[in-house]
Formats: C-alpha cells, structure tokens, sequence
C-alpha cells in the first residue's frame, strides 16, 4: 500500500470515523476547475481524491460522469493531462492520497510500465481500473508494485466468493465494494446486501474496505461507516460541480463534502 493511503486511512480508524473519498472526473469543466477543485476536497475533509481518467466508453458509469467524461474529452483531456494534473496538484502543496480510476484501453495504450512509473512520479498514490478484472491484472499489478503504487479492485454484490477471494488476494491498498446493482449514480446503495458483502470481503483481506455506487447524501456516509472504513461519493458531487457557473465549482464541490465528511462517524 502507498504510504499516504496508508496514513490516511489509519488517521481516520485513530479518529473513530469511516474516510471520504470524492471522485472528480479530470477536466471537467475544466483542466483549471479540477485543478481548483481538488484542494478545495482536502480542505472540506476528504481523506482520498479518485481522479476520473477520461474515456469514451466508461462502463461502469453512468449518465452523470459518462456526460462529465465525454465533456473533458471534447477538451482534448487524455492521460498526458493526467499526468500533468496530478503534477500540478503536487505542486500546488495538496498533500492527500490521489488515485487515478481509468479504464485499461488508454492504460495500454499509453504503455503500462509506462503509465505506472509516469503516474507515480507524478504523485499518484494508486489505480482503480473497473474493466480489468483481477485474474487478468498480473501485469499492471506488477508494474503498479514496483512504482509504489496500489491497485484497487472492485468486487460487486454479484461477484462470486472466488472472486472476492481472489480480488482480496491481490488487492493494495483498499477494497473497493460496490453498492449498486448496476452503474455509478442509479438507483440508491442496497446496504443490507452490501453489509453482506463488506463482512464476506473482511474474511478474506485486513485492507481497508470503501463502499461506493449510490452514495449521495449525508445519511449515505452515516450508514456507510456503521460497517466500512469509507465512503465513496462520485456522482451526485459530479452533478454538483456542473450545476452551476464554472467559477463558483470548487466552493460548491468543498460545502458539499463539508457536509458529508460531518457524517463519517457512525450512529
């Protein structure tokens, strides 16, 4: 696990509360918003930012960061932004985890060993890639490794308990568990059933374990951390972020995760 996820997420269990981790699709609206928005994150109480890697056929989203993607996109965001963006970031002093959530085409293209040594040296801390599954990932986990950087798996209310068994298996830094049954910002998390899956996931792993999909509101994240150590938000901050004037997303990204970070702490 990356040093500064794994800080993190202690930081948060020392603080008796479940950690935050907001996803921002990268260049929208703008390269410059992403750039303003992300600190404006931190500052609010995020623990962990996922930066959404651009691509024209995102599988796992939905209408909400299908339509943010596509928008970035048509401004030429490709994964030399990417990199760039999460350089500046650095630069600009943010000190949190960032995780790159991208799917695997654009990885290839770019080059693996390449594109994990590039991220890296640009202060990633991990990857999340929804498309490549984890009896298939030996080659990105290698390259992931040696760079210092985590892999993330997802496993879904669906997935069979060999999966789980295996994803946990080759797992760094967290688990992510998905709390819908279908894609990102449609329909509401199914908490008995993803409690159910959070509890089979513990058996197998010691990681850390995020739930995400469907989390919109304060309530969400209060019940998340009843049973998880953090909750994933993506979609409803998206929406947040382009219901608006571009001028004003950062201040409106920063209240909306204010509130949610107030509702780590169970009960």
């Amino acid at each position: 696990m990356s040093e500064r996820l794994n800080t993190a997420f202690q930081r948060a269990k020392d603080e008796g509360r479940a950690a935050l981790i907001p996803f921002v699709t990268i260049g929208y609206p703008s390269v410059n918003a992403t750039l303003q928005i992300v600190p404006e994150l931190e500052a609010a109480g995020a623990d962990v930012v996922e930066l959404g890697v651009p691509f024209s056929d995102p599988l796992a989203e939905g209408p909400t960061i299908q339509k943010s993607s596509q928008r970035a996109l048509e401004q030429g965001v490709s994964s030399d932004t990417a990199m760039e963006v999460a350089r500046e970031l650095r630069k600009s002093g943010v000190t949190l985890p960032l995780i790159f959530m991208g799917y695997y085409n654009p990885i290839l293209s770019y080059g693996p060993d390449r594109y994990c040594r590039d991220a890296a040296d640009a202060g990633i801390d991990g990857l999340i890639v929804p498309d490549l599954p984890s009896e298939e990932n030996a080659a990105l986990r290698a390259s992931a490794e040696h760079n210092g950087l985590s892999l993330v798996p997802l496993v879904a209310l669906t997935s069979p308990g060999r999966r789980i068994e295996e994803a946990c298996r080759n797992a760094s830094g967290f688990v992510y568990c998905v709390g819908v049954l279908g894609v990102t910002g449609v329909g509401s998390t199914a908490f008995d059933r993803v409690r159910g899956l959070v509890s089979e996931v513990r058996r197998h792993t010691t990681l850390p374990i995020g739930v995400g999909f469907g989390v919109r509101t304060t309530d969400d994240v209060r019940r998340i951390a009843e049973f998880a150590d953090a909750a994933v938000v993506g979609s409803a901050l998206v929406d947040i972020i382009g219901d608006g004037p571009e001028e004003t997303s950062a201040q409106r990204a920063g209240a909306f995760i204010r509130e949610l970070a107030a509702a780590t702490r169970a009960g």
